[in-house]
């Protein structure tokens, strides 16, 4: 079989939101990218994940020139709630912070970045197979790979692995050389989008006798919402009136009132961990997103870790292709480590106070209301929650 040969200065594995942005940022500044992707873009497209950005990350998709739709869908929230079955605590993100989220659909962000990179014709390559990445230690790596149905080699100057947990990029590094974190929970969340009004104005988080739930939104008339269930659990246990009755079960009296129910047109169940690999570069390869860590979705900051690694990695690139300055590639994964643990503590601290956990006692649902009161009280440890929910600095 024929193999064809190109070169590029960064060749990016994934083509999710990290890998697209990426690849963004660096053709805005001259430098030359390809994208090579396993799935098709239909299949990136049908991803369902989160939605709320923190404020860096807005900041980041203006620099990148994707920000116009963003602006006029996208829904900014000052702030959101936290209850259990008595108490209502909402956290004024404006007020304590100057900042605020927004929400915007993953899948949004996915194709405004892709509408993007097809206006600066990046080649993206998608349902590539038998990914391999040669000599990342060396001046000059390069990968192999097959693609309709011919083997094809790309030379580069660095290799991005945007390429998700399971994907090839962290398994290149050799397993003597890198450490894994990992603390699974023994829950996960159950999660519906159904096209009714959302319940609240702002996100909800609940802790309750029945559980956690977390009422999240879209846009103003599609509703995003969550319970959680054990990890034995299928998404055909759950009938949407089951999923319904515990829901209001989870919510505060008169949120319950005024929730409007109805056909859910997509239903999946998520499982939490935490996990992180160190280091994030292994010579000229270097992790970026769910390819080096993963964090429950109770923090919201899945995506938004993502964005920063971006942020890191692509000054670091375009300092060491344009002049030689290699400082940001020493220090890339040592600076995004260094913000990673943060959103890995926040994220732990969250899931602990909000969920139950199998076998545990009395005492642990007295420290989650305790905790809920001490926010009540406490304008310290509301500004410490909301200083973390909209993003630490970069």
């Amino acid at each position: 079989m024929a193999q064809t040969q190109k070169r590029t200065q960064v060749a990016i594995i994934g083509g999710g939101p990290s890998g697209l942005l990426l690849s963004q940022l660096l053709n805005l500044a001259g430098v030359d990218t390809v994208i090579l992707e396993r799935t098709s873009r239909a299949h990136v497209l049908a991803r369902i994940r989160a939605g709320v950005l923190e404020s860096g990350t807005v900041d980041m998709l203006h620099a990148a020139g994707v920000a116009d739709r963003l602006l006029a869908e996208g829904h900014s929230h000052a702030g959101c709630v936290f209850t259990d079955d008595d108490l209502m605590v909402r956290i004024d993100f404006a007020e304590l912070t100057g900042k605020s989220v927004t929400v915007y659909g993953q899948t949004e962000v996915t194709q405004d970045l892709y509408a993007a990179q097809d206006a600066l014709g990046t080649p993206i390559l998608h349902e590539v197979a038998d990914l391999v990445i040669h000599e990342p230690t060396s001046s000059a790596p390069y990968l192999t790979y097959t693609h309709d149905g011919q083997t094809a080699r790309l030379d580069c100057d660095y290799v991005a692995g945007c390429d998700g947990f399971h994907g090839v990029s962290r398994q290149t590094i050799p397993v003597d050389r890198r450490t894994e974190f990992e603390r699974v929970y023994p829950f996960g969340w159950l999660g519906i989008l159904s096209r009714t009004r959302p319940a609240h104005d702002e996100l909800i988080y609940a802790n309750s006798a029945s559980g956690f739930a977390l009422a999240s939104m879209r846009n103003a008339n599609l509703s995003r919402y969550y319970v959680q269930v054990p990890l034995t659990d299928r998404v055909e246990d759950w009938s949407d009136e089951a999923f319904w009755d515990r829901l209001r079960a989870c919510l505060p009296r008169d949120i319950r009132a005024a929730l409007q129910t109805g056909p859910s047109i997509e239903k999946s169940i998520a499982p939490l961990r935490s996990f992180v690999c160190e280091p994030m570069r292994w010579g000229r390869l270097f992790l970026v997103g769910d390819a080096a860590h993963i964090v429950p979705p109770t923090g919201a900051k899945g995506l938004n870790l993502a964005v920063s690694d971006v942020f890191y990695l692509h000054q670091a690139l375009i300092s060491a292709l344009k002049s030689g300055d290699t400082s940001g590639i020493d220090r890339y994964s040592d600076r995004a480590l260094a913000r990673i643990w943060q959103a890995m503590r926040f994220s732990w601290q969250l899931t602990n106070m909000l969920h139950r956990f199998d076998g545990e006692d009395s005492f642990a649902a007295q420290m989650r209301k305790a905790s809920l009161m001490h926010l009540s009280q406490s304008e310290t440890a509301r500004r410490e929650l909301a200083e973390n929910y909209v993003g630490l600095p970069f």
